[in-house]
């Protein structure tokens, strides 16, 4: 929990200053003022986070991190828990959506193994940081002990400090765990304290049974563990997951080193929310790439006050969504970087009346 603390105490406030002084410049920009809309506010933003008038974002890095989760044997998911595995060996041969989109715009993809609950094949591309073999069946008691959330959180950090050491300019956020919209759901429903059936969604295209089911066992987990939504870390270890809480270490640490993070969908959102709760500060470092077809995921992102890039109907995770708004920040920075003033072009600015 140090650790955590330490962390924290080093997010700071944005650069109001800097801030400003961006506004000045895109109000000079050859166009009318305000007429590029999100791209200028974007823009602004990773000023305001970077502390550097002429940013850049060309080292891309989007952390996917995988673990198992108990609560499968309740038959919640439209698919077995062995295909976590089996997904982080597609993550590690690129065959995977977030391979091909983190292609597109030039992102590195951090493998880890935060708690898949089989020894992995080693592998130069993927790290393991394994809390425990999987998480317990939260339907039946506790997901993880209080011990292992702060070890997942903490997880979180160490991987993404290790991973600034050798330069980065922007994150991402991607998961994938069978199981990990049903712990995401939970959390949300406890932290937010909304009815378990408003945060609950179809996962991996699940039948109205199945639906049922899931927030059948949901509410259960929750009046068995009896979480406190005022205690983030007492919620992510009855009903959550390792890599949800590595995630959120992840926001963290990246907010500590004032790295702008790009939130991709509900379980993303989800350890957003948790960081939030730890350090309220760090909402400030975030940038909601999309709305996932998950119908928690607005309701988070409303909440913290995040208004998405992109309503693409996604609902894949593994930080898909995430690599896409990358490419709408690197559009942005290139409009504030790149683009002549009035001045400089010799156009006549907005008569005066």
């Amino acid at each position: 929990m140090d650790k955590i603390q330490e962390i924290i105490k080093k997010i700071e406030e944005l650069d109001q200053g800097l801030m400003t002084k961006a506004q000045a410049r895109l109000d000079n920009l050859t166009k009318p003022q305000g007429s590029l809309g999100r791209l200028e506010e974007i823009a602004k933003l990773i000023v305001g986070i970077s502390r550097n008038e002429n940013p850049s974002i060309g080292k891309k890095v989007i952390f996917t991190f995988a673990s198992d989760h108990g609560v499968t044997q309740e038959k919640v998911s439209a698919f077995p828990k062995e295909v976590t595995a089996q997904m982080v060996y597609n993550f590690l041969s690129g065959g995977a959506g977030i391979n091909v989109l983190a292609g597109c715009v030039g992102a590195k993809v951090i493998v880890a193994d935060m708690g898949i609950a089989l020894d992995l094949k080693p592998h130069p591309k993927l790290i393991i940081n394994k809390i425990n073999y999987g998480t317990k069946n939260m339907a039946a008691g506790p997901a993880m002990t209080r011990e292992e959330a702060v070890r997942s959180v903490e997880a979180g950090i160490e991987i993404f400090l290790d991973v600034f050491r050798e330069g980065v300019d922007i994150v991402g956020t991607g998961e994938m765990g069978i199981g990990n919209t049903t712990a995401s759901s939970a959390i949300a429903a406890c932290l937010l304290e909304e009815p378990v059936e408003k945060m609950t969604g179809r996962g991996t295209g699940i039948d109205d049974k199945a639906f049922s089911n899931k927030v059948g066992v949901i509410e259960k987990a929750l009046s068995i563990n009896k979480p406190n939504p005022k205690d983030p870390l007492d919620v992510l270890s009855k009903v959550g997951g390792f890599e949800i809480g590595g995630l959120a270490g992840v926001i963290l640490g990246a907010a500590s080193k004032r790295i702008p993070v790009v939130i991709d969908g509900f379980i993303s959102g989800v350890a957003a929310l948790i960081a939030y709760r730890l350090e309220p500060k760090v909402k400030n470092y975030m940038i909601a790439a999309h709305c996932s077809v998950e119908k928690g995921h607005r309701i988070i992102l409303d909440y913290l006050g995040l208004k998405p890039l992109l309503d693409l109907e996604l609902r894949l995770g593994e930080g898909t969504g995430a690599a896409l708004g990358m490419g709408i920040i690197e559009a942005s920075i290139k409009i504030f970087t790149q683009m002549a003033t009035f001045q400089k072009a010799s156009v006549s600015e907005k008569i005066e009346e």
